[in-house]
């Protein structure tokens, strides 16, 4: 399995103690976990974007630049770009630039978004964001991958022979897809043979492993390799600790108060009720990680039991210090991540990914860099 460290950079006051870093702080926070997560040997650093709430996550660009900028070897992701929302042509161009910056590290997630109140913000009527998403990730995609491109649809203006400048580093970046709750992106990534990122955050494993599986029989179904049928998963709030009893008396009343907050109305989009109300039943059949670090290790082995995934990403419970929060992190790293990358191997990133060589093999579809992959064997 491959390790990403996920940041939607969250500005809240810790519901418990009221403490709450400036801006400044909370944005250097998100590049120097980046940075730590490198050096500690994870695979990949992924920024969300949000356009409404309390994030400080609507900059993913330059935040990304910042951190491709300190580090030189973590692949950079987004968690999710809302491309639903944004100029396709902006997108190639801005994240073509973060391509050449970090010299071919770049793969992007991205989605219609989970937060109905950025929408109007961006002129996009409620309902419409599947419709944009799937018109603007095939825009992208010829923006990417080919020059003069002439262009014609409903959610933006008309192109004529237009080339994006910068091109990407080495061919087109991976577009990965992200599915919080419907099917509608996960049927998005199958028809084009691009993997699923599975939020795998707020509802019972069921409701993603529906997901998953309905990904997987649609990218079949399309006639695509099942070899590249990549998935990942993201978790709810990480806390390590040297048991699981530490663990929950020690953040289970800032997880129950936070959960109190983010169900309360208008904190959140309607039917994306978390849950897991109170700890205990969190860290039995929720999507948090929070345990010991054995715990923590089983948790991810038996949500790979229903999805098979790829890629686990962590998110860090960023309302407590941040030198906590890093302890936790080194401890991910040297407790939890060697007993399951020996546990669940994977082929992403490998020689026998089609992107896991970029930027040697990136610029080609999938089906032409697989078939490379096959002269090699022969």
């Amino acid at each position: 399995m491959r390790f990403q460290v996920l940041d939607i950079v969250p500005h809240l006051a810790n519901p418990v103690t009221g403490r709450q870093v400036r801006p400044d702080e909370r944005l250097a926070q998100a590049v120097a976990s980046a940075r730590h997560a490198e050096e500690l040997g994870f695979d990949a650093v992924a920024l969300g974007e949000r356009h409404a709430g309390s994030f400080l996550s609507s900059g993913v660009t330059v935040l990304l630049g910042a951190i491709a900028a300190s580090t030189s070897r973590i692949r950079l992701q987004t968690g999710v770009t809302v491309l639903s929302i944004l100029d396709p042509l902006r997108v190639a161009e801005d994240y073509a630039t973060l391509d050449q910056l970090s010299r071919g590290r770049l793969e992007i997630v991205i989605g219609k978004g989970n937060e109905l109140r950025q929408l109007p913000m961006f002129g996009i009527e409620a309902g419409r964001q599947w419709d944009a998403l799937a018109e603007k990730h095939a825009l992208l995609r010829r923006l990417w991958r080919e020059e003069a491109v002439s262009w014609s649809g409903e959610f933006r203006g008309p192109l004529e022979e237009v080339t994006s400048l910068p091109r990407p580093y080495a061919g087109s970046p991976r577009i990965w897809h992200g599915s919080a709750t419907t099917l509608t992106s996960a049927a998005l990534a199958a028809r084009w043979g691009d993997p699923l990122f599975s939020a795998n955050a707020i509802q019972p494993r069921d409701a993603y492993t529906r997901l998953i599986e309905h990904y997987r029989a649609e990218h079949a179904e399309h006639g695509h390799d099942p070899r590249f049928a990549y998935v990942g998963a993201g978790a709810g709030f990480l806390y390590v600790a040297d048991t699981t009893q530490e663990a929950r008396r020690a953040f289970g009343p800032t997880y129950e108060r936070m959960i109190e907050l983010f169900n309360a109305p208008g904190n959140h989009t309607p039917g994306n009720d978390w849950v897991f109300t109170t700890i205990d039943d969190a860290i039995e059949r929720g999507p948090v990680l929070v345990g010991s670090p054995q715990q923590i290790a089983e948790k991810i082995l038996w949500f790979h039991e229903a999805y098979g995934h790829d890629l686990q990403s962590f998110s860090l419970p960023t309302v407590l210090p941040h030198e906590q929060q890093l302890q936790m992190l080194e401890r991910v790293a040297a407790e939890v991540v060697p007993v399951v990358r020996r546990a669940a191997p994977t082929t992403l990133w490998t020689d026998e990914d089609p992107y896991g060589g970029r930027p040697a093999f990136a610029g080609r579809t999938v089906a032409d860099a697989a078939a490379e992959i096959e002269k090699t064997r022969v």
